[in-house]
């Protein structure tokens, strides 16, 4: 990390866990354990469990960020949340890209970068989350594809509105499995990742970008990887759902 030139950020990622009752009962016990925190603390969380997490935390240090959002105002999409509708009750990070949604939900670069217009324009704080499947890493084609992927994503994207997104490098072989890639192979491909803004926007807004890895990051590899120069906090899935070593990570990113 380098948080001289920008924040550091440990988001959590609850995926579709957790019922009203367990959230705020883990929120209870996060608060304070991270309450000194060094870095900036997200947890993203179901839609069912927004009004509830935005009520633990208020007037705490935790954010609240939601897991998706569709890239319409409003209108024939059953099932969908707006990204209105989270600004609206105070929500103010989203994730957008996940390989899952990609994976099981059928979204494109294409309509990622529509969602990622959206939020931004609807005043929502961007995690856009890019990474190779385990066959574009064995073909060695891990640079070329997440530099699409961004490039795709962040399209019409100005350079005043990147200020408020966070690229998470998930590579898709690392969620979930308990595989983690090494931190030298995080820090490459944030690198990577970091030279590809500076060639689209400016070295200054790539210096300024927050990049965050998100495969399975946990209390026993955090401050190892959190110690890559080009690493810039994680998001976090499983480690997520326990507030100890949660903990560990956000004191990892503290330290670091």
């Amino acid at each position: 990390m380098n948080k001289a030139l920008r924040h550091a950020v440990i988001a959590g990622n609850w995926k579709m866990n957790k019922n009203r009752a367990e959230a705020k009962a883990l929120i209870e016990e996060m608060k304070p354990l991270v309450k000194d925190a060094g870095c900036d603390v997200v947890i993203c969380v179901p839609f069912t469990n927004l009004e509830t997490a935005l009520a633990a935390t208020e007037g705490t240090n935790i954010k609240v960020g939601a897991e998706n959002c569709h890239f319409a105002k409003s209108g024939a999409y059953t099932g969908e949340i707006s990204a209105d509708m989270l600004t609206e009750m105070g929500v103010e990070y989203v994730v957008l890209g996940h390989s899952e949604r990609r994976q099981y939900f059928g979204e494109t670069d294409v309509t990622v970068n529509q969602r990622v217009k959206a939020a931004l324009e609807a005043g929502l704080k961007v995690i856009l989350c890019v990474g190779e499947m385990l066959e574009d890493r064995e073909n060695n084609i891990t640079a070329e594809l997440v530099a699409m992927q961004t490039k795709i994503a962040l399209k019409d994207v100005t350079k005043e509105q990147l200020k408020n997104v966070i690229i998470a490098y998930e590579p898709v072989w690392a969620i979930g499995t308990g595989k983690t890639a090494t931190a030298e192979q995080a820090n490459e491909v944030c690198a990577l990742i970091r030279d590809v803004i500076a060639k689209v926007y400016d070295k200054d807004s790539a210096d300024a970008m927050t990049i965050q890895y998100g495969g399975s990051m946990n209390a026993g590899n955090a401050e190892e990887l959190l110690a890559q120069p080009d690493v810039d906090g994680g998001l976090i899935g499983g480690a997520s759902l326990k507030a100890k070593d949660f903990a560990v990570i956000v004191e990892a990113a503290t330290k670091g």
